[in-house]
């Protein structure tokens, strides 16, 4: 793709929006002079940053390419889509569906139940879908758009997420367990009563998430940008490294064996939170404002 050709498409949407160069910077999170190369055609956003250039600036990821045209599917459903068979092997086994939904443009559609699809869901733009109750362990979403969506209680243990947007997804009651996130941005999404043991998050972003009732065990957040976010109930075996936090919250917390490296610690507040003897100390070797701390035992 000619850097030219997206740097004026970055422009004439970002006028349309009657967005600033510094205001779209300050919420991708980089400097308005980023936003400037991009626009004098000087180097190009990322596939994770082209993603949400689309989302802030209210067009379609197609909007970006002068090459790519996929087709709508405007109000789909699982049984309309075609999955083409494998090879039947020999015996009497039954065929087994192929499905592949990469590169699409998925808009008010119900998958609720679908299963196995691995790696078969990438470069995809997908906005209020529904994947109520789908399997999708094992998944590989990589590159992908996905906007207001509805994963209610569907099974993402063992997945890798990377380089993707994920924003005001509803993923009430999900198995993430050892999910990794990686390069992702995860903003304004609910995750209520989601199970996050294992999972790992890096070098990516999570902001203004509802975590209410989670499980947290053996969770990561490595070289993460956290923000607008409250941890509550029992954050065991669990580490923060390198992260960069705003806004951020441990709140009517118990914290077990959970590690913390920083160099400051100083823009997390903790209200009515108790540690252990380990997690105290990591907090105080960090900076951290022990104000709303009580020793466990």
């Amino acid at each position: 793709m000619e850097t030219n050709w997206i740097g004026n498409k970055i422009a004439e949407a970002r006028k349309k929006t009657n967005v600033s160069q510094a205001q779209l910077a300050q919420r991708l999170f980089i400097s308005p002079q980023a936003v400037g190369k991009w626009e004098r055609g000087e180097s190009l956003p990322d596939i994770l940053t082209l993603n949400r250039l689309a989302e802030i600036l209210g067009v379609d990821l197609n909007y970006f390419s002068e090459n790519f045209h996929s087709v709508a599917h405007d109000g789909a459903s699982a049984e309309s889509i075609v999955a083409e068979p494998a090879e039947r092997p020999s015996g009497k086994k039954k065929n087994k569906l192929n499905w592949d939904m990469s590169r699409g443009n998925w808009v008010d559609a119900d998958f609720s139940g679908l299963k196995n699809l691995h790696e078969k869901f990438n470069s995809s733009n997908m906005q209020r879908c529904l994947f109520i109750g789908s399997e999708l362990s094992g998944l590989l979403l990589r590159g992908n758009n996905v906007a207001r969506c509805d994963f209610s209680g569907s099974d993402f243990s063992g997945s890798h997420i990377q380089s993707s947007n994920l924003s005001g997804n509803l993923f009430k009651g999900c198995k993430l367990q050892e999910t990794e996130f990686s390069a992702s941005h995860i903003s304004g999404c609910d995750f209520t009563d989601a199970d996050f043991t294992g999972v790992v998050v890096k070098n990516g972003g999570f902001d203004k998430n509802k975590i209410v009732n989670a499980t947290w065990n053996r969770s990561s957040f490595m070289a993460s940008y956290l923000a607008n976010i409250i941890f509550e109930g029992t954050v065991e075996e669990c580490s923060f490294e390198n992260c960069v936090f705003a806004r951020v919250k441990f709140q009517h917390a118990t914290l077990i064996n959970t590690f913390f490296k920083n160099k400051s610690l100083k823009r997390i507040r903790f209200i009515d939170c108790q540690v252990d003897r380990m997690t105290y100390a990591f907090l105080k070797n960090g900076k951290a404002d022990l104000t709303g701390i009580s020793m466990i035992g």
